[in-house]
């Protein structure tokens, strides 16, 4: 397995990345797993060298271009064709590598995904994930955490699918439960688009559906899938990461409240195209980029795709 990387994405390329891969490597010794890392030839050397990071499980892809995090996505992928966003999407569409890895432009990332590489036949839209620190000591997942802003109950629909499929296999919960996030519990609360969803996800027989949950649910553990659209998802997300913001802020050294920290979870991954790609936070570091890269092997090793496939092919 061949797992592609972006060294010249998020705030502190490319050295935070390469530790990242030191650090992975340093953890994972004798996996089989090699890296092809996609960047600034010169520079990702210089480091390799300088933090004695093992050769022999790297390969060295220079590219010359760089997309910044606030250019537009599509005209910078257009107009940037050897970045290392770009590049990596090309060695990956071509079978050279088979995952991706990136903390950089969010949405070059995603626009790359969305028209390098095959959606799963039978996908709808793919959609973003976000995991959620349980109090119970587990993990949920919310999607779509942005991906679709706007959405179809069909939609919804098959993002639990996905969830359920994804939470199985990578987050190893068993039995996971679906809940559509709402307004309230009762059925026929909500929205147009929830109250279109709930009978679609009530008859969906792939999933354990246990019906509407409220914002107060998101840290319990009624569900361990929660759904919603991509606005809503996505506040969601920004708020979960203000919470270790502010804990961090206050000096607080809670166990709960420091689960909160994206870095221990690493990226999100783009559900329902046909390989792995995972788009970590700009501000990532070491950890974060380790992660990722766990992430993305997992999500191989598992054939968890394959699995998705399958279970929308069923649906």
């Amino acid at each position: 397995m061949n797992i592609g990387i972006d060294t010249m994405g998020g705030d502190f390329a490319p050295l935070e990345a390469l530790r990242g891969v030191k650090k992975y490597l340093s953890q994972n010794e004798g996996n089989g797993i090699q890296l092809t890392l996609f960047g600034d030839e010169a520079a990702i050397k210089e480091i390799i060298a300088e933090e004695q990071i093992p050769e022999e499980q790297v390969t060295v892809v220079a590219t010359t271009q760089i997309i910044g995090m606030h250019e537009h996505p599509t005209k910078a992928l257009k107009e940037k064709t050897d970045s290392s966003i770009a590049v990596g999407f090309q060695y990956l569409a071509k079978g050279k590598t088979n995952a991706f890895v990136s903390a950089g432009n969010t949405g070059a990332m995603l626009v790359g995904t969305l028209f390098s590489i095959k959606t799963i036949e039978g996908i709808l839209r793919p959609v973003i994930s976000s995991i959620i620190p349980k109090k119970n000591g587990g993990t949920g997942l919310v999607l779509d955490v942005g991906l679709n802003a706007d959405c179809k109950p069909e939609q919804l629909n098959q993002f639990a699918t996905l969830g359920a499929v994804y939470a199985k296999h990578i987050l190893e919960i068993p039995h996971p439960k679906v809940g559509l996030i709402n307004v309230g519990e009762e059925e026929g609360k909500g929205n147009i688009l929830t109250q279109g969803a709930y009978p679609l996800l009530k008859e969906n027989r792939n999933i354990r559906f246990i019906g509407n949950i409220e914002g107060r649910d998101l840290f319990n553990d009624k569900a361990d899938i929660m759904v919603c659209d991509g606005f809503t998802g996505n506040i969601i997300l920004k708020l979960a990461e203000s919470i270790y913001d502010i804990s961090t802020a206050e000096a607080l050294n809670n166990s709960y409240l420091n689960r909160f920290n994206f870095e221990i979870y690493g990226g999100t991954p783009v559900l329902g195209v046909e390989h792995p790609v995972v788009v970590g936070h700009g501000i990532s570091k070491a950890t974060a980029f380790s992660n990722m890269i766990l992430v993305a092997e997992k999500m191989l090793q598992t054939d968890v795709l394959q699995k998705l496939k399958e279970a929308v092919q069923q649906s």
